[in-house]
């Protein structure tokens, strides 16, 4: 199951930076493309740090799924709009008890 979880760090990384250089082209939001590019950096080195030392890379990767969850709920409620804040709310909710579950099995 960890290594399941290692690789699901790298997709979700992956789909996070996508998601902010989609963000840019659609609204032209710079503040999309940075926080997509960074959480997704951050993502990145959590996905690296799991490979050696799963704990460690899985607990990052809890924090930054939850950050992300709370933003995107944050702009789900001001917005209404499914696209993309809903989407994004649910992905980062099954990213953040996936990866806490992981984490706590582990720990």
């Amino acid at each position: 199951m960890a290594q399941i979880l290692i690789w699901a760090i790298f997709g979700y990384a992956l789909i996070v930076g996508i998601g902010g250089v989609f963000g840019y082209m659609k609204a032209k939001s710079t503040k999309s493309l940075l926080a997509g590019l960074i959480s997704g950096l951050i993502l990145l080195v959590a996905w690296f740090l799991a490979t050696k030392t799963p704990t460690v890379g899985l607990g990052i990767a809890t924090l930054m799924a939850a950050v992300l969850l709370v933003v995107f709920i944050t702009r789900f409620v001001r917005t209404r709009k499914f696209m993309p804040a809903g989407m994004m709310m649910l992905l980062n909710l099954v990213a953040t008890v996936g990866f806490l579950v992981g984490w706590l099995n582990l720990a």
